[in-house]
């Protein structure tokens, strides 16, 4: 595309992120966290933010070169404390009611060959320190959006041999078709429309009232996922306390819900990489058995894949089961991005880790009366993809009676 209409496509991208994405109020603050590469952008989410009447915009930088040279090199007493400007930008910012936009354009490489016990170590510091944040985001008592941009090592993963030029291109290209971004001023309404559509298909999924679903492909995924009692599909917009809409992830094209904590029985085959903290987890695979992850398998990175696994008591159950057809648009670009806010767009997934509040009342419930309902806690959310062109997505109804919710990859409601 030329530069004139590259320029009106990240404008309504960024005014999309903050109108739809966030529905960012008059007055009310917005945090950015955002590499230093994608800095162009950030400035045009921070104008967008501002047309809306924001009150502040604060940034939370990040750069993965730094990043990696820190694990590399700091001091090792380091990994195990998340630092003080870290939680009390995230918690202040929290506290005064706040915004917060996190834009991906990250190397999904950027840690490769770093020793995996450091990066264990600081995503449990850092974990524990933010849980209150997290706690906030999960729960939707704020607005959040995650969104993201190209940068010249993701866009030479996705594109290898690729000019890179031309490579950013491309996966601009993609990822405004993803967002629905055009650059003519339809991309809100499209969005609109998009929730209406998936409202619509949630909610038959919700008349179901399944107890559990059965997982079945030929990649040798064969999984059976209770479902807690009270559970409801989600999908599309959130709505805060206060009522606000907003969209958490764009692009998304998945309806999911909290399984049964010690409910989870059988094999899932990952039908995707996985990019974990900046290194690439391939042929892996998780045996579950009451819920808890038995056996790992992977062709590469099983120490990682292991360590993310341990970091607490609860990343070894799962926290989210997503259904989204293989016919979805971003499957059919073919692509595979590295970057989990796509890939998990294009296919079914689980994530291992935190819960979320995917039952009735959760709201008004602590931590350990969710546990009691059968949801899982933990500080980490890890999304991997098990779905497939042949994935087969069984619901056991309340009287033990079978409804197909998916075939050959596709929903079959």
């Amino acid at each position: 595309m030329d530069a004139a209409r590259r320029d009106a496509c990240l404008r309504e991208y960024a005014a999309l992120l903050v109108e739809v994405g966030l529905n960012l109020q008059p007055g009310q603050p917005l945090v950015i966290a955002c590499p230093v590469e994608a800095a162009p952008f950030a400035r045009l989410c921070a104008e967008a933010a501002y047309a809306a009447g924001c009150a502040r915009v604060e940034l939370e930088w990040r750069d993965d070169a730094l990043s990696r040279l820190g694990y590399l090199h700091a001091a090792d007493a380091t990994f195990d404390v998340c630092p003080s400007w870290r939680r009390a930008l995230r918690l202040d910012s929290l506290a005064g009611g706040a915004a917060f936009l996190s834009i991906h354009a990250d190397d999904p490489a950027a840690l490769a060959g770093v020793d995996a016990g450091r990066i264990a170590r600081a995503n449990r510091a850092a974990g524990e320190a933010l849980r209150p944040f997290r706690e906030a985001t999960a729960n939707n008592r704020v607005q959040w959006c995650v969104a993201a941009v190209p940068s010249r090592a993701w866009a030479a993963m996705v594109f290898p041999g690729v000019a890179e030029d031309e490579a950013q291109e491309l996966l601009l290209q993609r990822i405004l078709a993803a967002v629905r971004v055009r650059g003519d001023g339809t991309a809100a309404a499209a969005w609109r429309a998009h929730i209406a559509r998936l409202e619509e298909v949630c909610g038959r999924l919700n008349a179901l009232r399944l107890r559990a679903l059965r997982y079945h492909n030929a990649l040798g995924t064969e999984l059976t996922v209770a479902l807690p009692e009270g559970h409801f599909f989600a999908g599309g917009a959130e709505r805060t306390a206060d009522g606000l809409v907003f969209v958490p992830n764009m692009p998304t094209e998945e309806l999911f819900t909290a399984p049964r904590r010690d409910g989870v029985n059988g094999r899932a085959v990952g039908s995707l990489p996985l990019v974990l903290d900046g290194n690439v987890v391939r042929g892996f695979a998780l045996t579950f058995e009451n819920g808890r992850i038995v056996r790992v398998e992977a062709q590469q990175g099983r120490e990682l894949l292991e360590r993310a696994i341990a970091l607490d008591e609860g990343a070894a159950y799962l926290g989210e089961a997503a259904l989204v057809p293989f016919d979805s648009p971003i499957a059919q670009m073919g692509t595979l991005f590295y970057d989990t806010l796509f890939d998990e767009n294009a296919a079914c997934h689980f994530a291992f880790g935190n819960a979320y509040p995917c039952i009735e009342g959760a709201e008004a419930m602590d931590e350990q009366q969710r546990r009691a309902r059968g949801l899982n806690a933990s500080i980490t959310h890890v999304d991997f993809m098990v779905g497939t062109a042949d994935l087969s997505v069984t619901g056991i109804l309340p009287d033990g009676g079978e409804a197909p919710v998916m075939r050959d990859g596709v929903f079959a409601l």
